[in-house]
């Protein structure tokens, strides 16, 4: 059975616990064996890591120790997925340039707060996530992102400047796959159609399960 580690904690506006109850709740129906760690601490063992098939920061803003951060990096460059959405992984720990590299991607803005109503569109309708989903409209935070170029953007908005905007992406670190989704400000945009579905296909391409595992 394939085994995930969810952390939740960081800036409480986020809703940490529900949102990563949530996740477990999809998870387990998935088949995949959970469990959600509400301190940074659980990244201090390493060797548990290592036997992580995916690992889900849930936790915005924050402060990741060296050691820590270490053992994370490693166990997703030996093949651990990571995984995770909005502020939880793409506004986390933000003196830790190793850790955005990593993740992609980097929140800087928020431009209209979170009342913002915004077409998604689907970039990229081969790729296993978001294979037969369609663009849809949302009304949340327009998370405006630092992001890599490697990335392989999935769906995507445009920006308050004009320009295409990234809203969910893959990339790898090492031997271990990484997904990521800007949307999630609060449970109920997670909870919508086909967000809630590209989140869960996201996470188990990044966990290599079922037919998501293939490229």
């Amino acid at each position: 059975m394939k085994k995930a580690l969810i952390f939740q904690g960081g800036w409480p506006g986020h809703h940490p616990e529900e949102v990563a109850n949530m996740l477990e709740e999809w998870l387990t129906g998935e088949g995949i064996d959970v469990e959600v760690a509400d301190t940074l601490n659980c990244l201090l063992d390493r060797d548990k890591l290592l036997q992580m098939d995916l690992v889900i920061p849930n936790w915005t803003m924050g402060r990741i120790g060296d050691e820590a951060l270490q053992n994370l990096m490693e166990a997703v460059e030996r093949g651990a997925g990571l995984a995770g959405l909005h502020g939880g992984m793409g506004d986390a720990f933000r003196e830790a340039p190793g850790f955005q590299y990593m993740v992609g991607g980097q929140f800087v803005a928020h431009p209209g707060g979170d009342s913002v109503a915004y077409p998604v569109r689907i970039a990229d309708r081969h790729h296993p996530i978001t294979q037969g989903l369609t663009s849809f409209d949302v009304v949340s935070e327009l998370y405006y992102m630092h992001v890599d170029p490697a990335i392989r953007v999935l769906a995507e908005t445009t920006a308050h400047n004009g320009s295409a905007m990234p809203v969910a992406w893959t990339k790898s670190y090492g031997a271990g796959r990484v997904f990521y989704c800007s949307l999630g400000h609060t449970p109920d945009v997670l909870r919508m159609e086909p967000v809630k579905t590209m989140v869960i296909r996201g996470m188990k391409w990044a966990a290599r399960t079922g037919k998501e595992g293939h490229r």
